[in-house]
């Protein structure tokens, strides 16, 4: 969406994924990379100083759970250390004007009360939930500190084209159904999670940057939501219905480890304060998303 609006775009890229979205939409080619990591200091602030950034939009982090279990000195490094080598870098630049971290609605870890508001507190207690509880505390420190253009953005679980991690609900469901195959279910099928489009994400984002000239937003906290909840099995017996395949029955394994059981946002400050309303309702969104598979295996991209 940046590129389409004549944006530079300058993109820290790890791993060249040759199937990622990035690559195959030929976006790739039309913004500028950087080859690093985000916990790499260095790296950050050259790309910050010598591409003469003025507006960052900090997304980078190991996002997955069941890898942050695994493995969490890896998501530490990557959502925490990253955090802190972002701002620090753009502390040191100071053409950067706009900074939008990414944080996320896990930050807020198990609460009594729902929607998760952005007055609730940050109790992440499994891996991914505190580096992202770390990174957006150190966000609004150095926001307080040293009154750096931070805000900072709470979303639930994106969806939508271009996710090649087969192992979250909405591409793992979508890829069953297109290999004739019953889709799996890691939890009880009772988990009730907060869905967001990544378009609207983006549009969200993008929206939330172009209010920044107002300063009296800066170190502020914005929830993301179309605030519809929904259960991992009413979700994957709804993408069943708009694929046709009811006759498909959901293999609960019952196996989640180290998760939130109920999750869930309140957009209330988002739709007062910036006068954000999300575009897209869920099953269109849903049929945008299975459109983009099916044309993805019709490329024979993946099997």
């Amino acid at each position: 969406m940046l590129v389409d609006r004549g944006a530079n775009v300058v993109g820290l890229v790890r791993d060249i994924v040759p199937q990622s979205n990035l690559v195959q939409s030929g976006v790739f080619d039309k913004i500028n990379i950087v080859r690093g990591c985000v916990e790499d200091f260095f790296t950050v602030e050259r790309a910050l100083n010598e591409y003469e950034i003025d507006a960052v939009f900090h997304l980078a982090a190991q996002t997955i759970v069941g890898t942050a279990n695994r493995n969490p000195l890896s998501t530490f490094e990557s959502n925490v250390k990253g955090a802190w080598c972002v701002l620090e870098a753009c502390r040191r630049v100071p053409i950067v004007k706009r900074i939008i971290v990414a944080s996320s609605d896990k930050a807020y870890g198990e609460q009594e009360g729902l929607p998760y508001k952005e007055t609730s507190s940050l109790k992440g207690s499994h891996p991914y939930d505190v580096s992202k509880s770390c990174a957006d505390l150190i966000a609004y420190t150095y926001y307080k500190t040293y009154k750096l253009p931070v805000c900072i953005t709470r979303c639930g679980n994106f969806y939508g084209p271009g996710d090649l991690n087969f192992n979250r609900i909405v591409p793992g469901t979508i890829r069953s159904v297109l290999n004739n195959e019953p889709p799996v279910i890691r939890s009880d099928g009772t988990f009730i999670r907060d869905y967001f489009y990544v378009k609207d994400a983006a549009l969200a984002y993008i929206h939330l940057v172009e209010k920044m000239d107002d300063i009296k937003i800066h170190g502020e906290v914005f929830n993301f939501s179309n605030e519809l909840q929904i259960s991992v099995l009413e979700l994957t017996s709804k993408i069943l219905k708009l694929m046709g395949r009811t006759d498909l029955k959901p293999v609960i394994l019952n196996q989640a480890e180290n998760e939130i059981k109920h999750q869930y946002l309140s957009a209330k400050k988002a739709r007062e304060r910036l006068g954000w309303k999300p575009e897209y309702d869920l099953d269109g969104a849903l049929n945008e998303t299975v459109e983009w598979y099916k044309n993805f295996y019709k490329a024979k991209v993946i099997k």
